[in-house]
């Protein structure tokens, strides 16, 4: 087994994640530390540790949906203390966040200890789809939508694209629905600033097949064994 996937199936981390673990000199195999990205252990017989501490694989795999609230960060510790969404679930389940949702951002977050599928929901060839509800000042119409299809280009230069379509529209306040597949850091933020959008909420609804639905805000459960078989299906046949 590749190393970065022997760390994913342990739940150190996601396999992108591990191998920056790798580069960083933080992970030894019987002893040695590992630096070279492909290399493979034997589950069964070689000691893989992490900081000095040795790590084994997950044999009891957690995964959580939680209606994540405004003002909990999508992190497992944070240095100043602030509240973090295992405030919520319980710090004892030793699990982490699928992707993140900003600070004031609420809606459908997956927490689990399994980095194998994380990897597969969180890298973005595999366009797992997201959906988030947009609240914005003011009034907008067709064509602010027909820029997020078109692309909004960010300040990296590269082309960030949603499919929308309107939910509410006032002359104070408007509601659009959002559809993203990449994912990038506070993508929508930066996409409504690019287009002189003031967004005033953010809600995902989606991620993938799961909703928040039966969750009020702060609440989660655990995903059904068929949840979880969806999850670990190709898109198209999800």
């Amino acid at each position: 087994m590749r190393l970065n996937k022997f760390l994913a199936h342990s739940g150190v981390c996601s396999r992108r994640a591990a191998d920056l673990l790798i580069q960083a000199g933080r992970v030894a195999v019987n002893g040695v530390i590992v630096q070279k990205l492909g290399v493979s252990v034997d589950e069964r017989t070689d000691k893989v540790s992490v900081d000095g501490k040795e790590v084994s694989l997950h044999e009891n795999l957690v995964y959580i949906l939680l209606n994540k609230p405004k003002g909990y960060l999508s992190t497992v510790k944070d240095s100043f203390r602030r509240p973090t969404v295992l405030d919520l679930v319980g710090k004892e389940k030793k699990v982490f966040p699928v992707g993140r949702l900003d600070l004031n951002t609420e809606g459908v977050l997956l927490l689990t200890n399994d980095g194998e599928l994380t990897f597969r929901l969180t890298h973005p060839k595999f366009e797992i789809e997201k959906i988030y509800l947009v609240t914005v000042k003011g009034k907008i119409d067709e064509e602010i939508l027909s820029k997020f299809r078109q692309g909004v280009k960010l300040e990296e230069g590269v082309l960030a694209r949603g499919d929308g379509r309107i939910i509410n529209k006032g002359e104070k306040e408007s509601v659009f629905e959002l559809k993203l597949k990449e994912g990038r850091k506070r993508e929508i933020k930066r996409m409504c600033l690019a287009l002189g959008l003031r967004l005033t909420k953010l809600t995902r609804t989606h991620f993938a097949h799961l909703t928040a639905r039966g969750l009020r805000s702060g609440q989660w459960r655990y995903l059904s064994d068929k949840e979880v078989r969806d999850l670990m299906k190709p898109a198209g046949l999800r």
